[in-house]
């Protein structure tokens, strides 16, 4: 990946998970996967896709971090990839 590339991901990762520094969100490669899923928009979203690959981003669907998603991306990358979307995860508090 190149220099711009990489900023770019910090960039992305500070937007979407504005309350922590963006080495600390690409850290956690799942929870920023699924924040990027719900928040970021189609230009970062293919920049994503071609770092990280869609077999990373059904992972995250496999196995997402409750609280994160909200019902229409959780809907759209369900659709995305083929499958049928089951119950949004909630978080226990």
């Amino acid at each position: 990946m190149t220099i711009a590339g990489t900023e770019h991901l910090r960039q992305i990762a500070r937007r979407v998970i504005w309350w922590k520094d963006p080495e600390t969100t690409l850290a956690n490669e799942p929870h920023f996967l699924a924040h990027a899923m719900t928040w970021a928009n189609w230009e970062e979203i293919e920049l994503i896709r071609s770092v990280y690959g869609d077999d990373r981003l059904r992972r995250v669907l496999d196995d997402p971090p409750p609280g994160v998603f909200d019902q229409r991306s959780w809907n759209y990358w369900h659709a995305k990839f083929g499958r049928t979307a089951p119950r949004l995860p909630a978080r226990r508090l």
